[in-house]
Order: C-alpha cells, then sequence, then structure tokens
C-alpha cells in the first residue's frame, strides 16, 4: 500500500527544477559576488575587518565558520566552495542520486553562506541576504529526480512567497503616504538606489501611467499571494501575475537578485499542466513516471515541515503587527523571515560625489577629480549599467549616505583608502583618477540629481541634471 502517495506533488516536476537551479544559479552569483568584494570590503585589511569583528563581538548574530577564525585564504576557500557546489546543481548532478544528495548540496550552500551573511555586517543587511538563506534551506527538501517533489515543501515556498510579497505590500500600505495617494512611482524609477539602462524612460512614462503601476503593485501584492496558495490554474495565474510584476521590476531596476529569486520562487506554483500548455514541447504529465517516495524520507520532510510551522508563528504576528518589522529575522538561522521593501519612496535624490585632488593645498585654485563608481549615478552622460543579480555593496551603500548615515565608519575607512591609493579598494571603482597614485586631498560632496528630460537631453546629451547641494566632508588629507 502506498501510504505516502497524499504526500507528493506529481504535478510540480517542472516547478522543482526550476527552484533547484534557479535557486542554485543565484546562489552562484552570491558566492562570486563574495569572492570579488568581501576582501576589500571585510577582508583582514578591509574597511570593516572581520577579525576586528570578532575581537570585539561577544556573540555573532547567527553562527558562522569563521566564529573561529578569519583569514582572507578562509574567505576564498568559503566561496570557492559555495561556487562549485551551486555550479554541480545548476547543471543537475545532485540531482541524479537519491534525494539525501541534493539536501546535503544545498544545506552545504546555506551553511556556506549563513557564515558568510552573519560576519558581513552593514556590506550584507540587505533583505535578499536572508531571503537567499531561507530559499536554500527551504529547497533543499525537494528531492531528487527519482521521487516526486513534496507538496508540503511547495507549499512551504508558497508560503515564503506570500511573506515576501503580502510582507513588502502591508510595509507600503503602513508607509508613506505617497503609496495610498498613488505617487510613489512618480519618484521612484528616478530615486531608486541603482538605476538601470530603463530607468529614466520608465520615469518618463505619463502620471496616470504611473498611479497604475501603483494600483498594480497593490493588487500584486496585497490580493495576489493569497491565491498561491490555491492549487491548479488559479494558483498558476497568481504566480505568473508575481513573475510580470518582478519582470518589470527587472526591466526598470536594479535590485540585485531579489527580483530574480521572487520569480524563480513564484514559479513553483505553476503546474505541469500550465508549463505544456505555455511551451508544448514540455510533456505534461512529466512527474508521474517517478517512484514512490520512501518512509525515511516522508520523515525527514514532515519533520522540517513541523518546524518551519513552529516558526512560522513570530512572522504571521508580524504580519498584522501595527510595528511590522521589514528584513527581520526572528532566529539565529535566518529561516522563516519577515520581509519587505521601499515602505517610504523617496522623493528627491541626493549623490555623495568622492572627489580627489594632488594639490599642495586644496584652495580655490586645486583640480578636483572625480572617482567613478561602477553602479551608482556620477558621469551625467552615462548610461546607467545593467548589474542585477550581481550585487555592487559599496555603490548601495552609498545610496545610504544621505538618507541620515553619512558619518558610518565604512566609509571614513573608504576615503582613507583612497588617500592610500589602495589596490583592492580602488578595484571596486569604474575609474580611479589618479591611475593608482594617492591624492594629497579627498572631499565629499552632495549633489541633487535628476533625469533630464527628453528636451534637455537632446539639448546638452546629459541624462541626468545635478545641482551642488554643498560639500558633506571637508578636503581631508592623511596629515
Amino acid at each position: 500500500m502506498d501510504w505516502t502517495g497524499w504526500f507528493d506533488a506529481h504535478d510540480y516536476e517542472i516547478a522543482r527544477q526550476v527552484l533547484q537551479r534557479g535557486v542554485a544559479a543565484l546562489a552562484f552569483v552570491a558566492f562570486l559576488s563574495t569572492l570579488n568584494q568581501f576582501r576589500p570590503l571585510l577582508g583582514e585589511h578591509g574597511l570593516l575587518p572581520v577579525p576586528e569583528l570578532l575581537r570585539l563581538a561577544r556573540r555573532l548574530r547567527g553562527p558562522s565558520l569563521f566564529r573561529w577564525g578569519y583569514s582572507d585564504r578562509r574567505l576564498v576557500a568559503v566561496a570557492v566552495a559555495g561556487l562549485v557546489f551551486a555550479a554541480s546543481v545548476v547543471i543537475g548532478l545532485p540531482q541524479l542520486g537519491p534525494p539525501w544528495v541534493p539536501l546535503l548540496v544545498f544545506l552545504a550552500l546555506w551553511v556556506l553562506y549563513l557564515s558568510i551573511v552573519n560576519v558581513g555586517q552593514t556590506f550584507y543587511g540587505f533583505g535578499w541576504e536572508m531571503l537567499l538563506c531561507e530559499a536554500l534551506f527551504t529547497v533543499a527538501f525537494l528531492g531528487s529526480n527519482d521521487q516526486p517533489p513534496p507538496l508540503a515543501v511547495i507549499v512551504a515556498i508558497w508560503w515564503l512567497v506570500f511573506r515576501l510579497e503580502f510582507g513588502a505590500g502591508m510595509i507600503k500600505i503602513r508607509g508613506g503616504s505617497e503609496w495610498r495617494d498613488l505617487t510613489a512611482l512618480t519618484y521612484h524609477h528616478e530615486t531608486q538606489p541603482m538605476p538601470n539602462p530603463l530607468s529614466r524612460q520608465a520615469h518618463l512614462l505619463p502620471r496616470w501611467f504611473h498611479k497604475g503601476e501603483v494600483l498594480g503593485n497593490h493588487f500584486a501584492q496585497l490580493i495576489v499571494p493569497f491565491l498561491l496558495f490555491v492549487p491548479g490554474p488559479v494558483g498558476s495565474a497568481a504566480a505568473t501575475v508575481v513573475i510580470l510584476t518582478q519582470l518589470w521590476l527587472i526591466v526598470t531596476g536594479n535590485f540585485a537578485w531579489l527580483n530574480w529569486i521572487t520569480v524563480v520562487l513564484a514559479a513553483s506554483a505553476i503546474t505541469d499542466p500550465a508549463w505544456h500548455w505555455l511551451i508544448p514541447a514540455i510533456p505534461a504529465n512529466l512527474g508521474t513516471d517517478a517512484s514512490t517516495t520512501p518512509l525515511w524520507w516522508f520523515a525527514i520532510v514532515a519533520a522540517v515541515t513541523v518546524l518551519l510551522l513552529v516558526l512560522s508563528v513570530r512572522p504571521v504576528q508580524n504580519l498584522f503587527s501595527r510595528r511590522q518589522l521589514m528584513n527581520a529575522s526572528f532566529n539565529r538561522w535566518m529561516l522563516v523571515n519577515a520581509y519587505g521593501a521601499f515602505g517610504t519612496v523617496t522623493k528627491r535624490r541626493i549623490e555623495i560625489v568622492v572627489e580627489g585632488t594632488l594639490a599642495e593645498t586644496p584652495g580655490e585654485g586645486a583640480e578636483w577629480r572625480e572617482y567613478g563608481f561602477k553602479g551608482k549615478p556620477g558621469d551625467v552622460r552615462a548610461v546607467p549599467r545593467q548589474w542585477a543579480p550581481y550585487h555592487l555593496r559599496l555603490d548601495w551603500l552609498m545610496w545610504f549616505l544621505p538618507l541620515g548615515r553619512m558619518w558610518e565608519p565604512w566609509f571614513e575607512a573608504f576615503l582613507l583608502r583612497l588617500l592610500e591609493a589602495d589596490a583592492p579598494t580602488l578595484r571596486l571603482l569604474r575609474s580611479d583618477p589618479f591611475g593608482g597614485s594617492p591624492p594629497r586631498w579627498v572631499r565629499a560632496r552632495a549633489y541633487r540629481y535628476r533625469f533630464a528630460t527628453r528636451a534637455e537631453y537632446r539639448e546638452t546629451g546629459e541624462r541626468w541634471v545635478r545641482t551642488l547641494q554643498g560639500d558633506v566632508i571637508p578636503p581631508t588629507g592623511l596629515r
């Protein structure tokens, strides 16, 4: 007798493939970002050195392999291991074995990335870091190709998407009035942390379109998430709405892997028949040939399901709390977290521009040259690049500086590294105006940036119009 047949989600084989390979691909991007940026930001000689954190902190915010000592060499080993494990899932190797093989690979990815996030300080303080950790843990229990996907795990991923979308929707409704009067996206495309090549075109769309965007956002985040739990065509349609709204955000912005992972997770609600209807080459009954779920695997999945249910109590309370927390974890393992983004929308874009000079004294006659960043706006003629799902951590934190966080320790250390012409730090930038030589002085100035209108662009060729607001850090030298 088949005691576990009811526990199998035969209609969600494509969903499992998308989830396992998609989350692993984004984990690959996250480990690659870490390999390229962690050492100059947080390494032994970084802006916020992890060894100093370990010396001063009585307790880290969660478990980490670096708790017993950090070195840049160990960091590289962790990142490379993560890249190898993630790549193996993308090409489908662990899924060919018994279910405990992809389980161990994903749990290893979870432990490795959790170890990085828990010592990453402000550079790893973004909501999509904990989202990736939770996704890696949850998809670990989807099993291998020989068994049907466990229905409980598929539902757990729907619950993750619900918290992600509904939490963001409630944050907005409880947040700034611009979400309630439908003006939020009149500003957002211009003031978002890192615009992409199409952000200006999106900003210049008519006001009625921006109001429609806000209404569509409220529908997608406050109503549609409930429909994910209706199996079959309704759930597939709800997932499609979520995916389409996320694709619009991908086309018009640079939010690291936040939108990409939401697309992957939302695909969990699309059934195999729906995939077949969309792409007839995909068989409609792909998962029916899988063997019966073994009892030992059923027991593991059941135990994890109970764990996730217990950990869901506080996130549920948070969703309906007047003091709703955004991007918060209620345990040290970053499981079943609270999510949300952009409860308020910045209405004016202030950019911090960093400059240096070789002059002996930083007086009126000094020639100041601007450092170029890879992602954040600087050159008014440059077309913003598409970086997502890759995460430029320094550029993102530069956006937060004028929002009341100007005196961050990492920024002071960053200016010091510029004065020293520190090569690893300079590699984080797009351009060094001094070609590797140290300047005598550096300063930071605040500019108001806005997108040029179509008429202004035709006249000047400049995509941004910027206005000096003043110096925020006066000329500073090593002496």
